[in-house]
């Protein structure tokens, strides 16, 4: 299935019914009065997290949703039927945004269920309106008008742990071999163009759910390339795994690459920067990259870094172990 991770929809509370203008008309029973009954009140739009949902691929083709009006009333009393609401299931992480103000609804980061629109109330019948002085009213309420809302649907991945880089890092390799995902995997930039999610099982410690986010490009945070749509998905990680291909690293400058995905983080978001990060200098199965990690290391500034091959597997339990152990000391602070 294709992820999508962000859509537009217009959706439309119903409607309430009309109340009624009636009369009591029974043999031996004259003047018998008003009984018109009130109409219906309209569906709600109401919003409810699916945890079997992944992506807003459902909303993808369908912008406009509407609620049932509710039925008009009727003789002897009678109490139109409620109109039937409108159910919008979305994955947990949806950020719901009022399209024309840009305001956050709701956030919806855990189970929930919430009404987004609520539907117009039932006009009243000319049973409502009798009095001492009008005994026979001929009046009845329209019904109140349903409620119009553009909204902008944002989904950011619940993940435990991101892993972040410049395209070909290695991330989705390593994403497959730590967990059951099997992303899409080739020999050249951009392979990813999805964020994919993997769960992780540490032998005898909790799993955790990693997300291989796709690669980064300078002017991310302004969003260039697909800036705004990958930052936005590692918000809400706990840690950054950084991922390096230091096959590739400039012999006199091996700090450039690592340095600028952090400014790209930095200024979209403060907090981001402020996250726990796990450097990783990836592909030490290659002879290239065993000099490109050695210059790393040696450059002045370098954060500690653990060396891993993710082809090979070589390291990447102690990189799990690592994980499991941070995650833990959150957990605990």
């Amino acid at each position: 299935m294709k992820f999508v991770d962000s859509a537009k929809i217009t959706v439309v509370s119903g409607a309430g019914g009309r109340g009624c203008v009636s009369f009591r008309r029974e043999k031996f029973i004259p003047r018998g009065g008003p009984n018109g009954g009130d109409g219906g009140r309209g569906g709600d739009i109401i919003i409810v997290t699916d945890h079997r949902k992944r992506t807003l691929y459902h909303l993808r083709h369908k912008s406009h949703f509407q609620a049932k009006n509710g039925a008009p009333g009727q003789g002897s009393n009678k109490t139109g039927r409620d109109g039937d609401d409108l159910v919008i299931e979305v994955p947990q992480g949806t950020l719901v945004i009022d399209d024309e103000t840009g305001a956050t609804i709701k956030d919806l980061i855990r189970e929930d269920r919430f009404i987004l629109i609520s539907g117009g109330r039932g006009g009243r019948g000319n049973a409502r309106f009798k009095t001492s002085t009008n005994r026979a009213p001929r009046m009845a309420q329209p019904g109140e008008p349903g409620q119009t809302l553009k909204i902008r649907l944002e989904l950011k991945l619940l993940a435990d742990v991101g892993i972040i880089g410049f395209p070909n890092a290695g991330k989705s390799t390593l994403i497959s071999v730590i967990s059951s995902a099997r992303p899409k995997i080739g020999e050249y930039p951009f392979t990813t163009l999805h964020p994919n999610l993997g769960v992780v099982y540490p032998p005898r410690l909790d799993p955790f759910v990693v997300a291989d986010i796709p690669g980064l490009i300078e002017g991310a945070h302004a969003g260039a390339g697909l800036g705004h749509q990958f930052l936005r998905h590692i918000e809400r990680t706990r840690i950054l795994v950084h991922l390096i291909d230091t096959a590739t690293l400039e012999p006199e400058h091996p700090l450039e690459g690592y340095r600028a995905i952090n400014r790209e983080i930095s200024r979209y978001s403060e907090a981001l920067a402020q996250k726990l990060q796990i450097v990783v200098l990836n592909k030490l199965d290659l002879p290239e990259a065993t000099r490109g990690a050695e210059r790393f290391e040696a450059a002045r500034g370098a954060p500690k870094a653990l060396r891993i091959s993710a082809a090979t597997g070589e390291g990447v339990s102690a990189l799990i172990n690592r994980i499991s152990q941070e995650l833990t000391r959150l957990d605990e602070s």
